[in-house]
């Protein structure tokens, strides 16, 4: 086990290199950040000394190896709007998107898995090909429409939850949250529904898969045989090997909604990192964004060893596959 995690962890090391180098690449293929952040009135002179002052006068080459030597010392470089350092920014919104994708995820599973386990159950009902017809329907509605169809129900004609914002938070050391009140609350609430709509319907078909492909297994008959009753044969049998391929979906799409949440933290005005993204891929500021990625890598492969490691514990077999 420990050599297939320091195998990952080198891995990841390789995955960070390349992506970041092709971050870096794009970026200065799409523009000159200085236009951004100079007046347009600068004169030549001006502009080239903001330039040089960021390093920005250098080959593509000089700047990307100067960002990995400064990265190999903990230095992700500096935002060129604030002058803030770039993982201080990050660090500062993250306790908002993990809020917010905490709550979605929460909701996801509360919904998901008691109703896929029952449509396995019963999988001819009227009821249950109703609600996977409705999973079909959340895994293809983009999130965005879901937010603006909540916002415009509950906001507009409702008028009974905010539609953006993250409400008042409390600070418990360098995090803040938002849940710790009912307005909080009101103002999470479509932000999280909106992103658990489509994650919920996902793990209610991966459930619903799981629980009839273990319904005709051997040990549920030899389980009926003995006698035991149907909720203990759910609770000891079915929902424990439910419950490896639920893990592994809902790790991956938790990880899924911190680094990619950047549409519904905008629709919602949600002051987490994916709307800093957004406006750092507006504004050109290069160190953000490839800060901001490089880190969301390393959080998804982190993650990723995680799940295996969780699957490793619950599953003998595939112990025995990460020792060989």
């Amino acid at each position: 086990m420990s050599q297939f995690i320091i195998n990952r962890l080198l891995q990841s090391v390789i995955v960070l290199i390349v992506m970041s180098g092709l971050v870096f690449a794009g970026l200065f293929m799409i523009g000159d950040p200085t236009s951004m952040l100079i007046s347009p009135e600068a004169t030549q002179i001006e502009q080239d000394a903001l330039r040089k002052a960021l390093g920005l006068d250098q080959s593509l080459w000089a700047q990307y190896v100067q960002f990995i030597s400064h990265v190999a010392t903990g230095d992700f470089g500096r935002s060129f709007l604030t002058g803030d350092p770039t993982i201080t920014l990050i660090l500062q919104r993250l306790p908002a998107t993990l809020e917010l994708a905490i709550t979605a995820m929460l909701f996801a599973i509360v919904v998901g898995v008691p109703l896929g386990i029952w449509a396995g159950l019963t999988p001819h009902s009227k009821l249950s090909r109703g609600v996977m017809s409705g999973s079909m329907l959340g895994v293809s509605l983009p999130n965005f429409w879901i937010g603006l169809m909540l916002v415009m129900v509950f906001s507009v004609w409702l008028g009974v939850l905010p539609a953006s914002g993250r409400g008042p938070t409390t600070s418990f050391g360098p995090v803040t949250l938002s849940i710790t009140s009912l307005e909080g609350w009101r103002h999470i609430l479509l932000p999280a529904l909106t992103l658990a709509v489509g994650k919920a319907a996902l793990i209610m078909r991966v459930t619903r898969a799981a629980t009839r492909e273990i319904l005709p297994m051997d040990y549920i008959k030899y389980a009926r045989a003995k006698g035991l009753s149907r909720s203990r044969i759910l609770r000891v049998h079915v929902l424990k090997n439910v419950a490896i391929p639920v893990i592994t979906i809902t790790g991956l799409e938790f990880g899924n909604v911190v680094a990619f949440a950047v549409v519904t933290e905008t629709v919602f005005s949600w002051p987490g990192m994916g709307k800093l993204l957004i406006d750092s891929i507006i504004r050109l500021d290069r160190p953000v964004v490839v800060t901001y990625l490089m880190l969301m890598v390393l959080f998804l492969v982190l993650l990723n060893l995680l799940i295996d490691v969780t699957y490793a514990l619950i599953d003998p077999s595939a112990r025995e596959k990460a020792r060989s």
